[in-house]
């Protein structure tokens, strides 16, 4: 699989809206008064980049508002089962202070009195890592670890789903790709192995990655990817198609050169009103007019800035020819008193051959 480009800013929360609930906190109604995500997770860290990072995946609504927690150039927490997102920071700072992940995590469950229905992954970039699947969590739960990164999962459909996440985290482990990329490949590999046991229910995902390294992020805590598929029916694929997006990874997209009759239709209308190969009497029509070239991307951008209409200098994409660009193409061959001939010309255009 390609290389993907640098996250550098921090990517667009994908959520959806809640309706407000009066005298309480605008959280999904599924969230019970004992926040329980029943799902898998992956922590990680990449000492090669110092990047640290965790991706999850359930049946609840947006589980990366409770489970994920990162934190730049320190380490990675998941928190799951019967959900103490307390965890998330005060592991964060046992790892920040120095402490090795096994002493922390026995420390901040040492005095819980609901452990055993706790599930918790740590990694820190330095400190090791450590995890709890307590007594009475849901089965199939546990956890399993491999080199710089934690797996842990609860009601799961068996451990085939943790081997599976394990079994793409170190086929990738050597590639240079970026975190949250290996994340999200994981995380699809243990739900094609069947993932959650549950079925018909909401479900959402997400990956959260912090980067410590000067310039690689704008945010002052590191974040440079936050993808939160709060509610989507395939939210692991969506994971994917949004990363995809944003890192303009190769196939996000189809590319093509666009080729037709609107073409040169719209090469006779530009060159009527002098955009198009002014100095030129009349236009060849033949091989190649019906493609979308460079020249006349050209002549569409000259067109729309002396409209008005916006231009590649303020955000549009170089070439736009959408409902307004043809509009005031009309308009102005009407006003220089061209649009009859235009017609015409059109009207008596047969298939070009290319």
């Amino acid at each position: 699989m390609p290389m993907h480009q640098d996250l550098r800013a921090t990517c667009l929360l994908v959520s959806v809206g809640l309706a407000p609930i009066t005298g309480t906190a605008q959280e999904p109604v599924s969230w019970s008064g004992d926040l329980t995500f029943h799902t898998f997770s992956i922590a990680a860290i990449d000492p090669a980049t110092g990047e640290v990072g965790v991706a999850v995946t359930t049946r609840v609504a947006c589980v990366g508002n409770g489970v994920p927690w990162v934190r730049a150039g320190v380490g990675a927490v998941a928190t799951q089962a019967s959900t103490r997102v307390e965890y998330g920071n005060e592991l964060l700072d046992m790892l920040e202070r120095g402490m090795a992940a096994e002493a922390a995590l026995r420390d901040a469950t040492a005095n819980d009195s609901r452990a055993s229905h706790r599930q918790v992954g740590v990694i820190g970039l330095r400190g090791g890592s450590a995890q709890h699947t307590g007594d009475s969590t849901s089965s199939w739960a546990g956890h399993r670890a491999g080199t710089n990164f934690v797996t842990q999962g609860n009601l799961l459909v068996g451990p085939q789903v943790l081997d599976a996440v394990v079994r793409s985290l170190e086929s990738t482990g050597v590639t240079g790709r970026h975190l949250a990329d290996r994340l999200i490949e994981a995380l699809a590999a243990g739900q094609a192995a069947g993932g959650d046991a549950r079925k018909g229910r909401v479900q959402s995902a997400a990956v959260i990655i912090a980067d410590a390294r000067p310039g690689r992020s704008r945010r002052p805590d590191g974040i440079t990817a936050n993808i939160n598929v709060c509610e989507h029916p395939t939210p692991v694929a969506e994971l994917r198609r949004i990363y995809n997006t944003i890192s303009q990874t190769l196939g996000f997209r189809t590319l093509q050169q666009f080729a037709g009759q609107d073409v040169i239709q719209l090469r006779i209308m530009l060159h009527a009103l002098g955009y198009f190969r002014p100095d030129a009497d009349s236009l060849e029509l033949g091989r190649g007019a019906s493609l979308y070239a460079a020249d006349m991307v050209e002549a569409v951008d000259a067109f729309r800035a002396a409209h008005q209409l916006s231009t590649s200098a303020r955000g549009s994409p170089r070439g736009l020819v959408n409902e307004a660009t043809v509009a005031q193409l009309w308009l102005a061959l009407e006003a220089a008193g061209k649009a009859a001939e235009v017609q015409r010309q059109v009207a008596n255009l047969t298939a070009v051959r290319r």
